[in-house]
C-alpha cells in the first residue's frame, strides 16, 4: 500500500479559543474529510491529536496510524491549537511529515481571546459553581500562567515561525469569518479542494443547523474592570502589530471595554 503524502492533510494550529472546534465540526460534515477516532485522554476528542506536545514519544507510526483515513481519498484533520507554539525544529519535522498540508491559523481579538482562555482555565480549576469575580490577585496571575496567555497570544511570533516552513499558511479573521459564515465556509471548503455539493442528506441538514448556531463559549465568570484593563495593556502590542503587519481589524475587545 502506497504511503500517504501527508499524515495530516488539514492542520489547524489555533488560535486557542478561536472557534477551531466549530470549524472542525463544519469540515467534518464533508464525506471527504476524516476525523480520527476519539481516543481521550491520549488525544482530545476526535479533534486534537496533540502529537507534538503530548504524544511525540509514541512515534511517527502511531501518528500515521491514528490519522490514516477510512478511504484513501479522504483528507485527514488535526486541529490542535497548541501547535501554534511549536519550535522551529518541531515545525520542520511537521513539514517533513506533512509536506503539502493545508495549515490554518484563526486569529481572534487578543483581549477577547485572552478573556475566553482565562474563563476556560477557571472552569477547569474552580468549577462552574465558582461565583467570585476575578480580581488582580495571586490567583489571577496563576491562571494567567496556566493558560499560557502570552504564548498563545503572540500571533506574529507564531505566524513567522510557521510561514518559514509553510509560506502559504491560511490566516482567518475570527470576526470576519462569523460575520458572513456562508461565504467564509464556502471559501474554506474551496481552498481545501472540497465540493460543498458532496454534503447531502442528514449531513447537509446537520451542517445547516450548525451554521445557524452559536459558537461554543466558555462558562462566563465575572471579571473586575481592573482585570480587563490589565489584560488590554498586556495584549495591546499584539493588536497593533496584527493591524499594521497583516491589515486585520478586531472589534471584540473594544466592545468588552465599552469604548
Amino acid at each position: 500500500m502506497t504511503e500517504r503524502a501527508n499524515i495530516a492533510d488539514i492542520l489547524c494550529i489555533g488560535c486557542q479559543k478561536g472557534s477551531t472546534s466549530w470549524l472542525h465540526s463544519v469540515l467534518n460534515h464533508h464525506p471527504k474529510t476524516w476525523a480520527f477516532p476519539d481516543s481521550e485522554p491520549i488525544t482530545s476528542t476526535d479533534k486534537e491529536a496533540h502529537f507534538w506536545d503530548w504524544n511525540h514519544e509514541r512515534g511517527t507510526d502511531w501518528y500515521r496510524s491514528l490519522l490514516t483515513p477510512q478511504y484513501p481519498d479522504q483528507l485527514s484533520m488535526d486541529f490542535t491549537p497548541e501547535y501554534a507554539l511549536m519550535s522551529d525544529n518541531q515545525i520542520a519535522e511537521c513539514k517533513q511529515l506533512n509536506p503539502t498540508a493545508n495549515v490554518i491559523y484563526i486569529l481572534r481579538d487578543p483581549l477577547a481571546r485572552t478573556v475566553s482562555a482565562l474563563r476556560m482555565s477557571m472552569l477547569w480549576n474552580l468549577g462552574k459553581d465558582h461565583k467570585q469575580p476575578l480580581s488582580l490577585d495571586e490567583q489571577f496571575f496563576t491562571f494567567l500562567t496556566k493558560a499560557r496567555v502570552a504564548q498563545h497570544g503572540d500571533y506574529m511570533r507564531n505566524i513567522t515561525a510557521w510561514r518559514k516552513h509553510y509560506p502559504d499558511l491560511t490566516l482567518i479573521n475570527y470576526e470576519e469569518f462569523h460575520t458572513n459564515r456562508e461565504n467564509s465556509v464556502s471559501d474554506t471548503f474551496a481552498r481545501l479542494g472540497l465540493d460543498e455539493a458532496d454534503i447531502t442528506g442528514e449531513a447537509a441538514e446537520s451542517l445547516a443547523a450548525l451554521m445557524k448556531g452559536r459558537v461554543w463559549q466558555s462558562e462566563k465568570f465575572q471579571m473586575e474592570r481592573p482585570v480587563l484593563m490589565f489584560l488590554e495593556g498586556l495584549v495591546w502590542r499584539t493588536r497593533k502589530s496584527v493591524e499594521s503587519e497583516l491589515g486585520m481589524r478586531f472589534t471584540e475587545g473594544a466592545e468588552m471595554l465599552g469604548v
